[in-house]
């Protein structure tokens, strides 16, 4: 692999940009940084104004759910292509390109206001997304030596796990002041800002990148594509439903489809033989792992701090924020142990925490406290701001620098394929434990009320305050039915990631580059 040091002057091209050589990479790193913290936090930002734009707009469940969803579903699904475009063509133009789209999807809202407007705004921003995201590292990884990509890669890992956390704060201060339509002018104007500050970077153009692989880009997004879409709607729908399993069936295919016609191809898009390297290999799926287990943890949290505990969404946003500690700190400190303690160590110990964290809240109650959860969080905040930048530093730098773009797509699309399995997973856990569990419960309750009362905490509660008398003990009795809910699902969480971390241990190559003897007699090595 030819390190971008390496490279001759005609083969990269490196437009001027502020200041000189060391403090063109930090100002390059601030700009990377924000650009993935407004990818990130645009993700979640909607969460908090879902009934207000309920309220405005009279959009139904299924629209309001594809508010949010599709946003990530197309980002999801062109995150490859996109990065491909990048290394061809540039990855500022790219970042550029994508922060024009942003920008004005996310102002759109505020001119076409009807649901489904709002929902094809959405996806559009999606499609900018697509470009930002993996444009940020990939301008990383240019500029930075080798030597110094570990801690730059780091900090963006730590802000890029941190990114929700940020989106919940700053939409739910919005909110405290504006209504619903000020999420769209911050993210629109912070779009803009940035577009501003991006024209300051380096181009970092790779005069030899290879051409874009149109079919296999077309290939790899359907298959995403399809395969998120069926994730997305297994929750409300249910696993066994044919739309689910038929989606998800049909991603996959598209997927080995894919990847048949890559190994044929002189210049693929993306060269599948990486997954037979195990830094890679791990990489991948760790990021995949955690970031269900990230996602999930805060669907699950969200919830319970708002329904059982009474938070606002400021509040919330508040009360979680103690978990970026642990993840941008340890992110930004991987340079220093990932060399002493080596790949194979720091993504075992840092999985296995993040299973002790889910396995501390599965036995949390309705009264708990504040305190009583903050140090359980802490300690899946440590597990994943362990791994979070080693894992995508193993992808990083197992691909040659003329398609760092490409790679860090394959870093952005695990987190979003985890992104949406840990919440497909956590909430049909939720749903239909919540559902067996009230059941019995609303027996001695008038029939009319049982239907909603069954659907979601959030509908309980709602029709406890028009029961009358019987409305605190229906509230009662619906808390108690979601909280073992939550306590399944966070149990069978810890109990996939523990499986994941023994698994990962086993086939992640430690301090000297290398496999257990174990598994490199599977492989037919010595």
């Amino acid at each position: 692999m030819t390190s971008l040091g390496a490279l001759r002057p005609d083969q990269v091209t490196d437009s001027a940009g502020i200041g000189g050589p060391s403090r063109r990479r930090t100002w390059t790193l601030i700009v990377a940084c924000a650009g993935v913290a407004l990818v990130v936090a645009s993700m979640v930002a909607l969460n908090t104004a879902l009934g207000d734009i309920a309220v405005a707009t009279s959009a139904s469940q299924t629209q309001l759910t594809w508010v949010v969803d599709g946003y990530t579903l197309v980002l999801a699904c062109l995150l490859l292509p996109a990065g491909a475009i990048g290394d061809r063509y540039g990855r500022r133009g790219a970042l550029l390109g994508g922060l024009a789209i942003f920008s004005l999807a996310s102002i759109a809202p505020l001119v076409f206001a009807t649901p489904v407007e709002i929902i094809v705004a959405r996806a559009a921003a999606g499609l900018g997304a697509a470009f930002i995201m993996p444009a940020t590292l990939s301008l990383l990884t240019a500029v930075y030596p080798p030597e110094d990509r570990t801690k730059a890669v780091g900090i963006w890992a730590g802000v890029a796990g941190s990114g929700g956390a940020l989106g919940m704060l700053g939409s739910g201060a919005l909110l405290h002041f504006w209504s619903w339509q000020s999420i769209f002018w911050g993210l629109g104007g912070a779009a803009v800002l940035l577009f501003v500050l991006t024209l300051t970077v380096s181009s970092s153009r790779v005069v030899d990148a290879p051409p874009v692989d149109w079919p296999g880009a077309v290939m790899i997004a359907a298959a995403v594509a399809l395969f998120v879409f069926g994730i997305l709607q297994a929750p409300a729908r249910g696993w066994t439903n044919p739309a689910v399993y038929g989606c998800i069936a049909a991603g996959l295919v598209f997927a080995v489809f894919f990847g048949i016609v890559e190994l044929r191809r002189r210049l693929p898009l993306l060269d599948v033989r990486l997954f037979a390297d195990p830094g890679f290999a791990t990489g991948a799926a760790t990021i995949v792992v955690f970031f269900a287990a990230n996602l999930g943890f805060l669907y699950l949290l969200m919830q319970y701090l708002q329904l059982i505990k009474g938070y606002s969404p400021i509040g919330t946003a508040f009360a979680i924020s103690p978990l970026m500690l642990g993840i941008v700190l340890l992110s930004g400190l991987s340079f220093w142990y990932l060399p002493k303690l080596g790949l194979r160590a720091v993504l075992f110990v840092g999985l296995l925490l993040i299973a002790l964290g889910f396995f501390l809240l599965h036995d949390v109650e309705v009264g708990a406290t504040y305190f009583d959860l903050l140090w359980r969080w802490l300690v899946l905040s440590v597990g994943i701001g362990f791994i979070t930048a080693p894992a995508t530093s193993a992808i990083m730098s197992a691909v040659p620098d003329n398609k760092q773009g490409v790679a860090s797509a394959v870093n952005d699309a695990a987190r979003e394929i985890g992104a949406a399995l840990g919440i497909a997973v956590a909430g049909s856990i939720l749903a239909a434990r919540y559902a067996d569990r009230l059941s019995p419960a609303l027996s001695g309750f008038p029939e009319q009320v049982r239907g909603p009362s069954l659907d979601s905490l959030a509908q309980a509660q709602k029709v406890s305050e028009m029961l009358g008398p019987q409305g605190p003990a229906l509230a009662r009795v619906s808390e108690v039915a979601f909280m073992h809910a939550m306590q399944t699902s966070v149990l069978v969480i810890a109990i996939i990631v523990a499986v994941t971390a023994v698994l990962i241990g086993l086939w992640a190559p430690g301090r000297d580059g290398t496999q257990l003897r174990v598994v490199r007699r599977l492989r037919g090595g010595p």
